[in-house]
């Protein structure tokens, strides 16, 4: 937990930045696999923890902006629940901790919004991204569950996006903790990824590391010989020689930041010449991109930049043709990378995405491009000192797209289908990184990770 005036700072910037009203904010709480006391691994909401800090289940916060009083809403265990839990700390010591005087039985939340709402006053709430959330504000609120999304609270929604946006050194101090579990699980990777191993191996022992290190996984990891599906959760595949695998995994620090990494491993130690290609144009595209990034700049200038690169080492290589910028503008490097460069990362991998993606990634005047690909860029806007994103260009063939745009010849002035056709069982190739915005510049966060072709092949190879 970070230290006390962390959290009442936070919370005296929001009721500030909220002007007026009630700010109701709820806690995760317990989720059931298949019966109410096998449940998933608890996970507390990101702005709960943001501004309360408490990482246990079944709270609630109301913040009355007006009269500048906050209470934590929650039950403290019975003797019986001691049984099954173990001693718990009363809940008023908790809130202590982070600040706040007053806490209250859960079921006097409903009384105090009720009061509040007979008084006429905005009670401003988040969209909510679990059903039971959902439904529990309809019932505090009297609300139809089906309106709950649509009365969510855009004023509250643009104060939380613009406080969490920005990281503190503290903030990133977690983040870099973060990031060396990754290091440990990118590397043990690199040296598992042999001939005959079975992905889930793999994806275990990181999974693993994790664990020993008395934290947890950011997210499910995707490793995968077939790299070319972005989001693959399949992890039975048997590795062989001459194969690449896509390792993109993170790791929460203790305070629950993520660190978010992809690396392609060559199964057997060696690159072949057409994978080295591949991997080069991706590693170019990546350094280019990280290095146009500093305050001020708007990432998806940053993206097209990216694109370009893809496209120019793509010619190279006899897979696309004509002028890489005017490949771009016309859209035909989607064929080979289908989605954003990078995203917004913090508490959440996504970072506030729950919030709503337009309002983390885009302005007024930055709207969403619709078009294939664009349409998947999560950031946009310009980036500012403090901001965390990540940047993970990438290469992908995938032999259905492929065989759609080869029958409809599209963009047939910049692709070579003859060319691309050979290379329809290739895979994937993506490289990440997590990147700091600073004053003057970025930089990359964590401890290096093997990803030049010699680095990473000496480690395959060990």
């Amino acid at each position: 937990m970070f230290p006390t005036e962390t959290y009442t700072a936070r919370r005296r910037r929001l009721r500030k930045q909220v002007a007026s009203g009630v700010i109701l904010l709820l806690g995760n709480g317990p989720s059931p696999v298949n019966y109410p006391d096998n449940c998933y691994p608890f996970r507390q909401d990101s702005t709960f923890l943001y501004f309360f800090g408490l990482d246990e289940p079944a709270l609630a916060a109301v913040i009355d902006v007006d009269e500048g009083t906050e209470c934590l809403f929650g039950d403290d265990v019975t003797v019986d629940d001691v049984i099954w839990t173990g001693p718990q700390t009363p809940l008023r010591e908790e809130a202590r901790r982070v600040g706040v005087a007053q806490t209250a039985p859960s079921q006097d939340l409903a009384f105090v919004l009720e009061k509040a709402s007979k008084r006429g006053r905005a009670i401003h709430f988040l969209p909510p991204y679990r059903p039971d959330l959902l439904l529990w504000i309809a019932e505090l609120l009297g609300f139809p569950p089906e309106a709950v999304d649509e009365l969510a609270s855009e004023t509250l929604i643009r104060a939380v996006v613009a406080q969490r946006s920005v990281k503190s050194p503290e903030e990133i101090e977690q983040i870099e903790l973060a990031l060396s579990v990754s290091y440990q699980m990118q590397t043990a990777a690199m040296k598992m990824a042999k001939p005959g191993v079975v992905e889930r191996e793999v994806a275990g022992a990181m999974a693993g590391i994790a664990m020993a290190l008395g934290v947890r996984l950011a997210f499910e990891p995707i490793f995968s010989i077939h790299g070319e599906t972005l989001h693959n959760p399949f992890h039975n595949n048997v590795m062989k020689a001459g194969d690449i695998a896509v390792n993109d995994s993170g790791a929460e620090s203790p305070l629950r930041y993520a660190s978010d990494v992809t690396r392609t491993i060559p199964v057997g130690g060696q690159f072949t010449q057409r994978q080295r290609e591949i991997y080069s144009i991706v590693f170019d595209a990546q350094e280019s991109a990280i290095a146009a990034i500093r305050p001020g700049v708007e990432f998806r200038d940053v993206h097209r930049l990216a694109c370009v690169r893809l496209v120019a080492g793509l010619k190279e290589v006899g897979l696309t043709k004509g002028d890489p910028e005017e490949a771009v503008e016309a859209g035909a490097h989607t064929l080979f990378f289908q989605c954003g460069l990078g995203h917004m990362m913090g508490l959440d991998v996504h970072d506030m995405e729950g919030l709503g993606e337009d309002y983390v990634g885009y302005t007024e005047a930055i709207r969403r491009n619709p078009a294939f690909g664009w349409s998947s860029l999560r950031l946009a806007k310009a980036v500012e000192p403090g901001h965390v994103v990540t940047v993970e260009p990438g290469i992908y063939f995938i032999p259905t797209l492929i065989d759609r745009w080869k029958a409809e010849q599209k963009y047939d002035a910049f692709i070579d289908y003859a060319k691309v056709e050979t290379y329809r069982d290739f895979g994937g190739v993506r490289i990440e990184d997590d990147i700091l915005v600073t004053d003057t510049g970025s930089r990359v966060l964590g401890p290096p990770i093997p990803k030049t072709i010699a680095e990473v092949e000496a480690l395959a190879s060990a």
